[in-house]
């Protein structure tokens, strides 16, 4: 395991290159990460050449009412560099969310959210994005896959486990974490 000095954007290079020599040591060719306006997916377009790549937006509405933040230009330059764009509803941010704001309790995607980020910002994220992924019908389920996640802007996190439906989480395995930063500054989602 990879253990960066800080978290953050300058790590995503190191993360794509990690994934790819992994990929190819695994015989695993599915790459899901997050991605926000299109950095880490870019990179990972150049990077995991050969790789089915999915990456996960953040939905529209996240940060302001009709707010997409991937731009429709990056996103139709990066499908048409091969990789499949998910605009949709996080797994760890919905109901139980409007729930807490609501009646201000906490639910228990909340608290999973919570004891994933235990493990950095970026373990979080990149087990959600392979949730959304799965339920999407984007990644076969029972096969393991690659995924990234980041603690703000940026790839920091890569771990190798097995696909899920979110109604099955208890069901994934992480298989191995190829790489996070050894401090995690809690930022980002």
């Amino acid at each position: 395991m990879i253990l960066f000095k800080e978290p953050g954007k300058t790590n995503t290079d190191d993360v794509l290159r990690c994934v790819k020599e992994k990929g190819e040591a695994l015989g695993i060719k599915t790459c899901v990460l997050a991605t926000t306006r299109g950095y880490t997916a870019e990179r990972a377009a150049e990077i995991l050449d050969g790789f089915d790549v999915v990456a996960v937006t953040h939905f529209t509405g996240l940060k302001g009412p009709n707010v997409q933040e991937l731009a429709p230009d990056t996103r139709t330059q990066l499908e048409a560099s091969g990789v499949k764009v998910l605009t949709c509803g996080h797994t760890f941010f919905g109901m139980g969310r409007a729930v807490r704001l609501r009646f201000n309790t906490y639910q228990v995607d909340e608290v999973i959210a919570e004891t994933l980020k235990l493990f950095g910002a970026g373990l979080k994220v990149a087990v959600e994005v392979s949730l959304m992924a799965a339920d999407a019908g984007l990644i076969r389920t029972g096969e393991n896959v690659i995924c990234v996640g980041g603690s703000g802007k940026g790839a920091d996190t890569a771990v190798v486990l097995r696909a899920v439906n979110t109604a099955d989480f208890f069901k994934m395995k992480i298989r191995e974490i190829l790489c996070k930063p050894a401090f995690d500054n809690g930022g980002g989602a």
